[in-house]
């Protein structure tokens, strides 16, 4: 190594060592939302931790002792605290950020985490954009320090233990089942562990990859506690007709470059793990694939001796500039060495435009970028992919490169694909761009749909077109959920699943990705997918017959199949565009509290849906999206009465236990449709009655909003006990767990307070 790349090491080094809590980003800096329903903000760090961060954590960022915390809790009426585990401490760190974001400073949020401001900077940056599902902001909470609670506080510890007691009497002591057991549950292997599974091939099988269902998004190769594909993973995902599962990874961790020898540092212990996975996998017929969207950009200090590489800027990062052929030269190089050293991988899948900025045109604006600026997108973005497939093919020729043409604009796309090399899949989100028309207003479908069923006008245009270049097509689908509502493992619309796979069987593409990071869970969805790679192709009403025989058994089938279509129609009436499925409040909507007074802030993707309806409803009219929400809960109910039935029928253990847990998802999804209905509906008569003048008007609004909170108090109370049946309820791969048991009774406690704040006695 010369003296000026120890230079440019040890000056990186010591500005990561330097990193301290002041150093984080803050945005705005917000004041943070009051707790009014609360006795007081130290009340409620302790009850929206109780069942995530252990007492002496607790203690420490208070500056209190473990009996301290543990009485404020008790005054309140929480159950015993339940010792929390250091795997569901590293499962659940998003969830832990997310429910401390308006009550702790950052000094506090690293010590309740036992982090330094170096590893939580990395995660708001790369856990799959955590900071802008934050909102791009920090609210500024002063300090919270342990003072024995006042008078006042203490009456109302006093009164909301009475309410708990009065509205969740022994239950609430009575053990559910503890979070991330379904983790424990899909580790365990189906066979011993002695005996290897090998998946016989008649030739080379459809791609069919998704994400874990319980893999940490971060940087899970470098942890070997929690480990993202476990053998019982991979055989119930092979039972389903999956053969991928793929990763997320960032190839300066994977790989030592002599041209930027700061990179690579970990990759051994990186690699490593990542063979083990390759040879677990192995066992069961399922490759690993790598997600790929490369360059990652990289902060100004890395340029200081390198300023003709630096490409485009964007909050303060800027692109390695890929006209610059070093920087490709690297990226071959890297990626070669990823799978020269790992044989066996799957392949890698590209992303070349995304919110992450890596290539320079991968943000659509190349102005600042002297090289990139005199070039065109497709050759840029061409180039890129050719640079990753010759990296790939040179380190493993049986392994498969996959471009994505994820956000290409319609005007670089041809050109793109006929650039690409000619051994590479091109992948297409497969409802993207289909028109559709909910409550009068007509848009376009971007992705994440189960509720529109595609293939779209782009895929198959752009199938075509790899077709003509002499290309292998993929599609791009969700198979289980999307975020039109994540919260649970997946939703019982088995029509329109059927129906998408039946126009990609039309379109003889040639693979499938069955999830992003939501989806993945080895579902009876993920089976009737399996079922329309059978040659012939199946009928969708044959296959929704033999899958639910198969589940239920042959007396509760016609039942299934019944419920089935229901929850699908009335799911076609999902209020789709590509504001509503990330700004509403679908993820959360029972644990979502309400609000007498307009919050201020503005709802974030899949993160804080706080109160901003006008954010969440996007083109439709308020009404409109109230109204297609309660067409959906109340369609929703028609099919939970026709699968009671299927409860009642179902003879057999497991054909029961299926009936039982299906019931427990179906159920959860009707709470989640009509809680966020209630909530749009809850806001648009509180903005209203700002505006009312007669008083009669005004009142009729308060009685409204009166009905409402009731409403929501009724779906809380049930979502607590349906989270404790079910621990999958509430939790997803990136986001960890929107909510937990106990979020339900604090939405008990809102609602009791708004209902006392709008005169209801």
């Amino acid at each position: 190594m010369s003296r000026r790349s120890i230079l440019i090491v040890l000056c990186i080094s010591v500005q990561a060592m330097a990193l301290s809590a002041g150093d984080l980003p803050m945005g705005s800096a917000p004041p943070p939302l009051d707790v009014p329903h609360m006795p007081s903000r130290l009340h409620a760090f302790v009850w929206r931790n109780w069942e995530s961060v252990n007492l002496d954590r607790m203690a420490e960022v208070l500056g209190a002792t473990v009996e301290q915390v543990a009485e404020l809790g008790a005054s309140m009426g929480l159950p015993p605290h339940q010792p929390v585990s250091d795997d569901q401490l590293a499962r659940n760190y998003i969830a832990i950020i997310r429910r401390n974001w308006h009550l702790l400073n950052y000094e506090q949020l690293l010590t309740l985490l036992g982090w330094d401001a170096d590893r939580l900077a990395h995660t708001l940056k790369e856990d799959d954009f955590l900071w802008i599902k934050l909102g791009l902001l920090k609210p500024a909470c002063p300090p919270l320090r342990y003072a024995p609670p006042d008078e006042a506080a203490v009456a109302r510890a006093a009164e909301i233990k009475a309410l708990v007691q009065a509205r969740f009497k022994d239950e609430i002591h009575q053990p559910g089942e503890p979070r991330f057991a379904f983790a424990r549950t899909l580790s365990e292997p189906l066979l011993p562990a002695s005996v290897h599974v090998v998946v016989p091939s008649d030739g080379e099988q459809p791609i069919r990859f998704l994400y874990a269902y319980c893999a940490l998004f971060g940087d899970p190769l470098m942890d070997d506690a929690v480990d993202p594909y476990p053998e019982g993973l991979l055989q119930r995902l092979q039972q389903v007709g999956v053969n991928g599962v793929w990763l997320h990874v960032c190839y300066r961790q994977l790989a030592p470059s002599t041209e930027f020898p700061e990179f690579g540092e970990g990759w051994q212990t990186r690699l490593a793990n990542l063979r083990k996975l390759v040879e677990r996998g192995k066992r069961y017929g399922v490759k690993i694939y790598l997600y790929t969207n490369e360059p990652r950009a990289m902060p100004a200090s890395f340029y200081e001796h390198r300023p003709e590489m630096k490409g485009v800027s964007e909050n303060d990062y800027y692109a390695m500039c890929t006209s610059d052929p070093r920087v490709r030269r690297w990226l071959t190089e890297a990626v070669r060495h990823v799978f020269r050293e790992v044989p066996g991988l799957g392949g890698a899948f590209t992303i070349t435009c995304s919110e992450n900025l890596t290539n320079c045109w991968s943000r659509g604006s190349i102005k600042e970028c002297p090289r990139c600026s005199k070039r065109s997108a497709a050759e840029v973005i061409a180039e890129v992919n050719q640079a990753i497939a010759e990296g790939v093919r040179t380190g493993d020729p049986n392994a498969k490169t996959i471009v994505w043409d994820w956000a290409w604009r319609d005007a670089w796309s041809a050109d793109i694909i006929a650039r690409l090399p000619k051994d590479v899949y091109l992948m297409s989100v497969s409802e993207w761009d289909l028109p559709i028309t909910r409550g009068g207003v007509s848009t376009k479908v971007g992705e994440y749909s189960l509720s529109a069923v595609g293939p779209g006008p782009r895929a198959q245009r752009h199938w075509e077109l790899a077709r003509q270049a002499g290309l292998k097509t993929m599609a791009k689908i969700q198979a289980n959920c999307t975020w039109e509502i994540s919260a649970l493992p997946y939703l019982p619309v088995m029509n329109l699943v059927a129906e998408h796979c039946a126009g990609l069987a039309a379109c003889n593409v040639d693979g499938m990705m069955l999830s992003w990071s939501l989806g993945g869970y080895p579902s009876p969805n993920l089976e009737l997918v399996q079922a329309f790679n059978r040659r012939p192709v199946p009928s969708v009403p044959d296959a929704l017959r033999e899958l639910a025989t198969r589940r239920y058994g042959p007396a509760a089938a016609p039942h299934a199949v019944t419920a089935w279509s229901m929850f699908s129609e009335s799911f076609r009436e999902f209020p789709y565009h590509g504001t509503v499925v990330y700004a509403g409040p679908m993820q959360v909507a029972p644990a979502n509290l309400l609000h007498v007074k307009p919050t201020g802030y503005h709802s974030t993707m899949v993160g804080f849906p706080y109160d901003d309806l006008d954010n969440w409803r996007a083109v439709y009219p308020a009404a409109v999206y109230v109204g297609q929400f309660r067409k959906i809960a109340d369609g929703w109910k028609e099919g939970l009465a026709a699968f009671k039935q299927v409860c009642e029928s179902a003879q057999g253990d497991l054909e029961l236990q299926n009936a039982s847990q299906d019931w427990v998802l179906a159920r959860a999804a009707w709470c989640h449709f009509a809680s966020t209905a209630n909530q749009a509906d809850f806001i648009m008569a509180r903005n209203a009655l700002t505006e009312a003048t007669p008083a009669a008007e005004a009142q009729a609004l308060r009685a409204r909003m009166r009905e409402l909170a009731r409403k929501e108090m009724a779906i809380a109370r049930e979502m607590f006990t349906l989270t404790r049946m079910d621990s999958r309820i509430g939790y997803e791969a990136s986001n960890h767990y929107y909510y937990m048991p106990l979020d339900m009774v604090e939405k008990v406690i809102n609602c009791d307070y708004v209902l006392k704040q709008l005169g209801d006695r």
